[in-house]
Parts: C-alpha cells; sequence; structure tokens
C-alpha cells in the first residue's frame, strides 16, 4: 500500500484571512521609518517570509538600513489587528476532513510564534495539528524551502516522505516545488489564477470550505 502522504498547510492567508492586513502592517512599519511604499506592492510580497520581503521590495540597501526594526514595527502593527482577523470560510473544515482521511497534518507558518499562537486558537487546532512551525524554527523563509522541510521533520517523517502543500500565494507554490510537493491553492492570497498556475499549482480553490469538500478528488483523497 503506498504511504499516505503528509498535508502541509500554510496558516497565514490560507486559513486565517490575513494577507490585507499583514501588507498594511508593512506600510505601517515602512512608513514610521520613513520609507514609503505602495501597498499594492507590498501585498504582492506577501506570502514571501519577512527575512526576504524587504530585499524583494527595495533591493539590499533597504534591508541593511531599516530591516531588523522594519521587522520589529511590522510586529507590533500586526499584533493591534489581530482581533480583526478571522478564520476563513471552511478553515477548521478542511483541517477536520484531512484528519478523518487518516493523513498526519503539520501547519506550516513562517509569521512570529506570538501570532502564529494566536491563529491557532482561533483555529481550534491545538489538538488537530500534528505539528507547527513558526519564523523562529528557520533561517531562511518562503519561497525557500526550508519551512516546509522543518515541517516534515516536526511531524516525525523524513523530507523523502510523499506530502501535499495547501497555500495562496505564488511563493507558497514556489517553496512547494522546491521542496518536491505538489501544491494546492485557495484564492485569498489575491494573486491571479494564471499567475498560480504558472508557478506549478495543481489546482485553485475560492475557500479551505471549497477544498475541503473537493478533498475526495484531490492527492489527498
Amino acid at each position: 500500500m503506498a504511504e499516505s502522504p503528509i498535508a502541509v498547510l500554510d496558516i497565514d492567508g490560507t486559513l486565517i484571512d490575513s494577507n490585507y492586513h499583514h501588507a498594511l502592517a508593512w506600510y505601517r512599519a515602512l512608513r514610521r521609518l520613513g520609507e514609503i511604499y505602495p501597498v499594492w506592492r507590498l501585498h504582492r510580497l506577501i506570502g514571501m517570509g519577512g527575512d526576504q520581503l524587504l530585499t524583494a521590495l527595495g533591493g539590499e540597501d533597504l534591508e541593511r538600513r531599516v530591516g531588523d526594526r522594519a521587522r520589529e514595527l511590522q510586529g507590533e502593527e500586526t499584533d493591534s489587528m489581530l482581533g480583526e482577523m478571522a478564520t476563513l470560510p471552511g478553515a477548521r473544515d478542511l483541517l477536520l476532513a484531512i484528519k478523518e482521511r487518516g493523513h498526519r497534518l503539520v501547519l506550516a507558518s513562517s509569521g512570529q510564534q506570538r501570532h502564529v499562537e494566536v491563529f491557532l486558537d482561533k483555529l481550534d487546532a491545538r489538538d488537530i495539528a500534528d505539528a507547527w512551525t513558526t519564523s523562529a524554527d528557520v533561517e531562511a523563509s518562503k519561497p525557500a524551502p526550508d519551512l516546509l522541510q522543518v515541517a516534515l521533520k516536526k511531524a516525525g517523517v523524513s523530507s523523502g516522505t510523499p506530502a501535499v502543500m495547501v497555500g495562496d500565494s505564488v511563493w507558497d507554490v514556489e517553496a512547494a516545488r522546491a521542496a518536491g510537493m505538489p501544491a494546492m491553492v485557495v484564492r485569498s492570497g489575491g494573486f491571479g489564477d494564471d499567475e498560480l498556475l504558472e508557478a506549478g499549482a495543481l489546482a485553485l480553490y475560492d475557500t479551505p470550505g471549497d477544498l475541503a469538500k473537493a478533498l475526495d478528488r484531490t492527492p489527498l483523497a
């Protein structure tokens, strides 16, 4: 019998409606440091880890000048909006559907630990997930594959174990491809279908709940 794949799910933006909040948090943090960038440019980078976002946004000079302080302030700005962030439709249903089919489930977030703790509680997922990650677990976040590889290790499996990624951004898909995982995507990241499919997404769904209903037609059947 073939080994059952591990389900690796992104939290931020995939299960929790947080992408636009994060874009605004980055905007506010950078503005406090005298750096003004259009919010739409920041949104296009959400899903990429904070260790890489500033370089992608403004080059190595921006990272060198404000990197650590911008990340600190972005965390503070995110703190102020945590109460506004809600679970996306069917998010918990998806977690339960995956577990009901006998898969191990890892929640792979590159978010700050205190934010991930809040999201776990919003999802009531502590007793469902087999493991979860935070930015503290890796040196290089998405689109590097490190976070997904660490997620598998936390689940107690080797990197060669079959796994399926569920995310919401092109950065999730690129990280999954680099880790040798197929990726399914929910549209809450705000990326175009063409971008997600070109990046290598296996299938697209409007919400986590839509994926839960279609689960028997996916590699997580």
